[in-house]
């Protein structure tokens, strides 16, 4: 580190040294708002003042609730140098919104996804939350989620669903570049800003108690509580101060789903396996409206309905202690602790295509999308009925001290150090994302017509087979995904600010940040391939092994109430739905799934996976920066500008355990499973360094109106997951062939370069109307480059020798059969596991040396030369309608992007694509007067490209309704109530036309009610 470190600060010394000699003539600077970011204080903002309201008499008015919360937001705003936005507390312990997320959305420029039907993540001007930066009280912040459970957790994105918001002061969003603000966020730099005792002496405090009801509860709605508390209070004559605060929520509610999985696109000229039937061949007199030879289209794989139910618990706590021994001394002490605890319970009834006797109708061209899509089948195929459990914590853990010395000759130092941590992993003996397999064998046809926002998925059972009967349902197979993420930041801070009270030079500010990022991403899984049934001897005995009982019927159209499709009379009016502990318990004890799977190993008495991949990524940062701040006059109007640089050097180091697999077998009719021997660590190592310059420029041509300008360079860095060494092969091919991935530590961040205009008119101390332009010239986008190749000498048993005998001998393709015949005539290169009720063998069919080389898929990341421009505007009013109570604030913005998605161009060509660009719009009416509050706000997005350089899929717009309103009853005590999506907004998503559905969610509102007491 002494190396590195003494490296890199030789390099920021020689540079800012020549900044210094070139910028400094003539430069007069000003109050850096931003320098104050770590230390313990009111506001990140430096407290100026705020101009009069002439519509206000002179009287001491105490304002509170949301226009004290408006009032604050846009003092932060106006006194802020660069763009920065913010929403304040309305009161102690009274956060606008129950969910970070949520209330970030009413910033202009902002808007979120959601996760288990709230607020998750957030987008800043088209950036997602990869290239967002989070930070509490100026310190960063480690991130931790298990993302989809069944791969090696690889994100920074921060989830906000995480922290409760009554514990919090105020969300600063910077969105222009600061030499004083830590880097790593090209699209906004999030600054969480908590509560301190000696901010506001004396003693107050806050007590919070709701009953919540979620109406998108499967079954009975229950209500369930949350509960807050903040209490803050100072002795000594004030200079010793004790603050705590705690909450506590519990959420129960349902997320059903309908998904369709697609192919990878298709070209109509091509000829390949899964493709449509060309013109005058077997098949082609089944397809409607052919798509052209140069029209693009997709297959759809497979189809299913989820009824997800939702089980949250989340616990937030901090505690502060500070200590002023002498006027010029601040000492600060703080522990913040977040835990949220999910539970999902996904039971689904689901279809797979096997791309034999199919028949369709299409859209027109160029991006030709399914009206329908139908397969009829011989005896023997499946109908799944599936249950998975997905129960996981998160846990964040920071504990932080700071020194803030006044010291003589105006200058100000603070010492800020922290260790925190965020950990994810499952909370039960199963796993992070665990799922059981059941079946009904003896679809004769099943279709899926997309003519509706809801796919609408049909089948047809031979005679005599009963869909709705629990006898026939026998368990398949099964996979236990166990996965784990840690990280863990040590950052230390030395900050320094100078006030030289000149005609020119205002201030400097300066300082050092070192940070140490250690994350451990862990992954691994059993999995059983019985896909034609868990009982080897057929079956018909797997079905007589689970009690009838275990399985319940549950009717599905009402569990998509409101999505266009719900009530079409070819939807399954029931489906089997049960419990996956009791049917895991019961298959361990009969069948050994997690003591002898198929596939990896587990720790003993349990079903929780050893890993095999563990991935490890060190991070160390340096960042010293020097800022000089400037006021001056133009035309006797005054004038800031604040001009500065930080240098960055990152050290990456990262060592990946992945498997070795070392054979193939052929377990289902299009499953495949890889046999891996022992696990091989790797380790690479990356280096780079950038120079992130800024300047910001603001003036006040006429009084109480201010002009911007600011131009700064900020990064980005990659993905866990692009960084990670190794190589990795994904365990399930299929017949076409599989995919595999490697990482690469020498990635270098995005870089943007951003310029920011904006102008805005303050007429009151709770109104204004502003308009900002913004461009950001974006490099080192990550690619991904995909070589098709043989790995590891691995064979596909599905295109061999004794493949295509069994096709000669039996004139089909149909896997059923041909896999059939394979283990009749080739017992020494397979083995017999069951028989299924049609009389067909089931079983595997190994790889052998004369079978075809299995073709895989690899992709790693890389630099490319692709760059990006992305600009818009932001427009916005916040206006009070003078004494009545009442006011609106209104913003919308435009984001335009000169990378898009071209979804005419041929599929087998990777695109390069801007994710998360979209308009945002809120509307949001309020009323404060006499006691009472309330607020109506409108929030909406529009359609974004979510991702896919090959085959893209779309979210598309959503827009949200939320209220709320409280009536204080006596002196502190007030009764409230929420609603959150009061209309009801589902959402839904597609591939490259909307008939293309990739999902389709029905959504439902969250109404709360509930006590606050102040004091």
């Amino acid at each position: 580190m002494r190396s590195f470190a003494a490296r890199s600060l030789s390099r920021f010394i020689i540079g800012t040294s020549a900044l210094a000699l070139v910028g400094m003539p003539g430069i007069a600077m000003a109050q850096d708002a931003a320098a104050t970011v770590g230390n313990p204080g009111p506001s990140d903002i430096a407290p100026q003042a705020t101009p009069a309201d002439p519509n206000e008499t002179t009287d001491d008015i105490v304002v509170t609730g949301i226009r004290a919360s408006l009032r604050e937001a846009i003092d932060i705003k106006r006194n802020g140098q660069g763009v920065v936005d913010a929403i304040s507390s309305e009161d102690i312990g009274k956060f606008p919104d129950t969910n970070l997320a949520e209330s970030l959305q009413r910033i202009t420029g902002v808007s979120i996804d959601r996760s288990n039907g709230e607020g998750s993540t957030v987008t800043v001007r088209g950036f997602g939350p990869e290239y967002n930066l989070v930070t509490l009280n100026g310190r960063q912040m480690p991130t931790s989620t298990l993302g989809d459970g069944a791969s090696a957790p690889a994100t920074r994105s921060f989830d906000f669903a995480n922290l409760a918001s009554e514990g919090v002061a105020a969300v600063e969003v910077y969105k222009t570049g600061r030499a004083a603000v830590p880097s790593g966020g090209i699209g906004s730099t999030i600054n969480i800003r908590t509560p301190r005792p000696l901010d506001k002496p004396g003693t107050r405090g806050s007590i919070a108690a709701k009953g919540v009801l979620d109406s998108s509860r499967n079954g009975k709605d229950q209500i369930t509580p949350e509960v807050s508390g903040i209490l803050s209070t100072t002795f000594a004559d004030d200079r010793i101060g004790v603050l705590f605060s705690g909450a506590y929520q519990r959420r129960k509610a349902s997320n059903n789903s309908a998904s369709v999985g697609f192919r990878d696109g298709f070209l109509g000229a091509e000829n390949n396996w899964g493709t449509l039937a060309q013109p005058g061949t077997p098949g082609a007199a089944n397809i409607t409206n052919r798509p052209g030879p140069t029209d693009v289209y997709e297959i759809p794989q497979s189809a299913a309905y989820d009824v997800i139910d939702i089980d949250r618990e989340r616990i937030n706590g901090q505690l502060v202690l500070q200590a002023k021994p002498t006027d010029t001394l601040t000492a600060t002490l703080d522990f913040t602790y977040s835990s949220n605890k999910v539970e999902v319970r996904d039971s689904s009834v689901g279809i797979w295509f096997n791309f034999g006797d199919t028949r369709s109708a299409w859209t027109n061209g160029p991006a030709a999308g399914p009206v329908f899509y139908s397969e009829n089948f011989a005896p023997g195929k499946d109908l799944s009925y599936s249950s998975s459990l997905t129960a996981n914590k998160s846990e964040n853990k920071s504990l932080g001290g700071n020194l803030t010395w006044e010291a003589p000759g105006n200058v100000t130092m603070s010492l800020d150090a922290h260790h925190s941590t965020a950990t994810s992993k499952p909370t039960n003996d199963y796993g992070s994302s665990t799922s059981i397999g059941g079946a009904i064998f003896g679809v004769q046809s099943q279709t899926i017509n997309f003519e509706k926002d809801l796919p609408v998925i049909s089948y047809q059972m031979y005679p005599g087979i009963d869909p709705l009967n629990a006898a026939l349902i026998t368990p398949t197979g099964n996979a236990f995904r166990n996965a784990y993420f840690k990280d863990e930041i040590n950052q230390l801070q030395l900050k320094g600010h100078y006030d030289h009270d000149g005609d020119f030079l205002d201030s400097i500010d300066w300082g050092f940040s070192y940070v140490d990022n250690k994350v451990r991403s862990a992954y691994g899984f059993i999995q059983n391939e019985t896909w034609g049934g868990i009982d080897p001897r057929g079956a018909s005995f797997g079905a007589a092994a689970v009690p009838d009982d275990f399985f319940h019927l549950t009717s599905l159209p009402d569990k998509f109430n409101g999505v266009a499709g719900s009530n079409d009379p070819a939807l399954p009016p029931s489906i089997y739905t049960f419990k996956f502990e009791q049917m895991a318990e019961l298959l361990r004890t009969q069948y050994n799934i997690c003591s002898k799977p198929q596939t990896g190993t587990a720790a003993p008495g349990t079903c929780l996976a050893d890993y095999t991949n563990d991935r490890r990524i060190r991070e160390q940062t340096i960042s010293p920066y020097i800022q000089f701040n400037g006021k001056f006059e133009v035309l006797g109007r005054s004038a800031h500008i604040i001009g500065g640089v930080r240098y960055d050097e990152t050290q990456v180091n990262s060592s990946a355990l992945v498997p070795i697999p070392t054979g193939t077998r052929w377990t289902g009719a299009n499953e495949f499973a890889l046999t891996y021997g022992a696990n091989s660590f790797t380790s690479l190592k990356g280096r780079y360094h950038n120079w992130l310059p800024a300047v910001d420029f603001d003036i006040e041509p006429v009084r109480n109106v201010k002009l911007r300008a600011s131009y700064s360079h900020t990064i980005t860095r990659a993905d866990y997951g692009s960084l990670q060494g190794g190589l990795n092969i994904d365990s399930n091919p299929r017949i076409g062939g599989g995919t595999g991935s490697q990482g690469n530590p020498n990635l270098l961040p995005f870089k943007s370069k951003n310029i920011d205009l904006s102008a805005e008119w303050y007429y009151g101390p709770e109104s204004y109307i502003s308009v900002g332009y913004f461009k950001k010239d974006v490099e080192n986008f990550i690619g991904t480059t995909q070589l098709n190749t043989p790995a590891f000498n691995l064979r596909n048993p599905g295109s061999g020798p004794r493949y295509r005998q069994a096709v000669a001998a039996l004139g089909t393709t149909d896997n059923l059969r041909v896999r059939d015949y394979i283990l009749r005539n080739f017992p020494a290169s397979s083995q017999v596991t069951g028989t299924s009720d049609a009389g067909l063998l089931n079983g595997n069919i190994f790889g052998l040396p004369e079978d075809d080389l299995f073709n895989f898929q690899l992709s790693q990341p890389f630099n490319s030369d692709q760059t990006a421009n992305i600009n818009g505007w932001e427009f916005a009013i916040q206006h009070r309608l003078w004494e009545t109570g009442f006011g609106v604030i209104l913003n919308y913005t435009i984001v335009n992007g000169d990378a898009k998605y071209d979804n005419a161009l041929d599929p087998n060509l990777g695109q390069f694509a801007l994710t998360g660009l979209s308009d945002s719009a809120n509307a949001v009416a309020y009323y404060d007067k006499n006691g009472i509050q309330a607020r109506v706000a409108y929030n909406w997005r529009g359609e974004f490209y979510a991702g896919g350089a090959f085959d893209p899929t779309y979210v598309e717009a959503y827009g949200q309704v939320d209220a709320s309103a409280s009536v204080q009853m006596t002196k502190g005590l007030a009764v409230f109530g929420e609603v959150i999506n009061l209309t009801g907004q589902g959402r839904r998503g597609h591939r490259r036309s909307d008939n293309f559905v990739t999902f389709a969610q029905p959504g439902y509102a969250r109404y709360s009610a509930g006590l606050r007491f102040n004091f």
